[in-house]
Formats: structure tokens, sequence, C-alpha cells
């Protein structure tokens, strides 16, 4: 499975190297650099529009109109951003490029023509903006205080707030906290990201990851769907993927609490050692970077191992 796995794109063998290979540094970190000039990363570069954008628009291609079968393209500015910053592209790359002060200068949000980094009013477009900005040196401090303006009494963050809602969503809260731990790592955060960050843990914690607090019965049958690219879907190996990088960050153990989600993700892993793709969320790519519905996936492979990995080797 460990040659099965390091057979693959830079973006995801340095990974594979560094967590499950045991490979020194030097060895991964080249691996790294190569994503800018080969595979997947290199492709995703060769797109980027004169303008300092992708597809000419922040949240969705320029001109799109969206159909009934449609889906949500995938190819515009921040997705591109998202992708270039999770498989860990340099960001000097993109700096050398003026990335950051382009999209500064000619990308407005679809809602209401807002200026790029200054955030609009969705909580999970906002932690990647935020995640994105941080890590190209970009400062969103002002976004970064949106969070804990905007978090709800339970602790954590629904992207429906507009209309009225008042209860958290699963979805929204794994990827503000997503955000705002990218943040921390970017620029230390404040008290106030932290406090922010920790409140919106708990509330994915106070349920396990997976069920409602109310009832106890699990939220809903997206939990156990596993996907790469993850976009902003949720399920039980996003979260603790997550909490796995948070509890490197912070330095502390694997909370208990994340036992049955671990569990879940155990229990999908194939007799070969691997993973398979779920259906994946529907729309225009730039290109492949993971197989068809059914097949072995490197991608959640990777997630999936290492995350086993940290948990068995914490609770030994």
């Amino acid at each position: 499975m460990l040659k099965w796995l390091l057979d693959s794109d830079p973006a995801l063998r340095w990974q594979v190297e560094r967590d499950l290979a045991g490979a020194p540094p030097e060895v991964w970190t080249a691996t790294r650099h190569r994503i800018a000039t080969e595979g997947f990363g290199a492709q995703l570069l060769a797109h980027q529009d004169p303008d300092g954008q992708w597809a000419g628009g922040a949240f969705f291609p320029a001109r799109f109109q969206p159909g009934p079968d449609s889906g949500q393209p995938w190819t515009a500015t921040t997705w591109s951003l998202n992708m270039l910053r999770e498989w860990g592209l340099d960001p000097a790359v993109l700096r050398d490029r003026r990335t950051a002060e382009l999209i500064a200068e000619n990308s407005r949000w679809e809602y209401e023509n807002l200026p790029y980094w200054d955030g609009e009013v969705d909580v999970c477009i906002n932690a990647w903006t935020l995640a994105n900005g941080g890590w190209l040196g970009v400062d969103v401090s002002r976004l970064a205080q949106w969070f804990p303006e905007h978090q709800m009494d339970d602790g954590g963050w629904n992207c429906e707030w507009v209309d009225g809602s008042k209860r958290s969503s699963f979805h929204s809260t794994l990827n503000a906290v997503k955000g705002l731990l990218a943040y921390d790592v970017a620029t230390g955060g404040t008290d106030e990201t932290h406090a922010a960050r920790r409140a919106g843990e708990e509330y994915l914690l106070e349920r396990r990851l997976m069920y409602r607090l109310s009832t106890g019965e699990q939220v809903a049958s997206w939990v156990d769907h596993f996907a790469y690219p993850i976009r902003w879907h949720y399920s039980t190996i996003n979260a603790v993927e997550y909490f796995r990088e948070a509890a490197i960050v912070d330095d502390t153990p694997p909370d208990p609490r994340l036992a049955d989600a671990v569990e879940r993700i155990r229990a999908a892993r194939q007799p070969d050692g691997t993973w398979l793709q779920d259906g994946r969320l529907r729309g225009d790519m730039w290109f492949e970077v993971d197989v068809p519905a059914g097949e072995p996936s490197k991608w959640l492979t990777l997630y999936g191992t290492r995350i086993l990995s940290w948990w068995d080797s914490a609770r030994s």
C-alpha cells in the first residue's frame, strides 16, 4: 500500500513521505518543492489569469449561469487557492506572481461586489478567504475578527445566519475552525480567534463529530460519505483530519470524544488497507485529481492511514 501511495503526484507524495514513510525532511521537502513545476500544482498554476484570478471570478467563474444539472463549478479563484494551499504549494510562488495584490485589485465577490480580501457574509467563504489570505501574507486581521463576532450561542457557525438561522451547522463550523486554525498557524492568531476556535471545536466534540446533541441520533448519512476533493463537505474523515492537525499545532493529545468517529473511519478501510472514493460533489473542474466513485482513493487512503496511525499511537 505504501509503494502504491508513493507512486503519486508530488502534492500527495510529499505528505506520504513525511507522515507515513518516515522520510527525512530533506526528502519530503524536495518533493514538496516540485508541486510548482510538476503535476497538479503546475497544471493549476498554468490556469491562472493575468489579473491574478482563476476563471475570471472570485467564487464562480465569470459569466457563470447556473443550470438545473450544472452543479457548483470548482474552477474560480477561491477553489483554486484552496487546492494549492492544501496541496502544500510554497506561497512564495504566488507571491512572486503578485497574486494577492492582483486579486485585491481585480477580484470582487459576487455578493454585493465586495472586495475579495475583506470577505463577505458566508461563513465558509470567509473561512477560506481567511486561510488563503494568511497563507499569502495578506493582512486579514479584520476578517479574523468577523468570526468571534458572528459565532452563535452554541459555539458554532451557520452559513444561513443571514436568513435567520440560530443553530449552528456541522459543515459551517468545521470550515470555520479550519480557517481559524490556518490563520493561527500563519500569524499566531489572537486571544479572540483562539477562543473562537476552541468554542467551535467544542461544538463538534460535544456531538462526538456525528450525533445530534438533542437526541443522540446520527446527524445525517453524510458523516460516512468520504470523497476527495473534499471542498466544503463535512464527513468524519474530514473532521478527524482537522482535529489531528489541530492537536499537532496545539501540542495536545487526541480528545477521547473522537473515538466513535475514528472507528467509523477504521470500519471503512478495505481489506487491502485502502479507502474507496464515494460520489463526489458535482461541478466543473480544471482536471481530475482523484479516481471515480468506487475505486481506491490515494488521497483518502493517505488521510485514513495517518488518522489511524496518529490515534492508535497516542492511545497505546
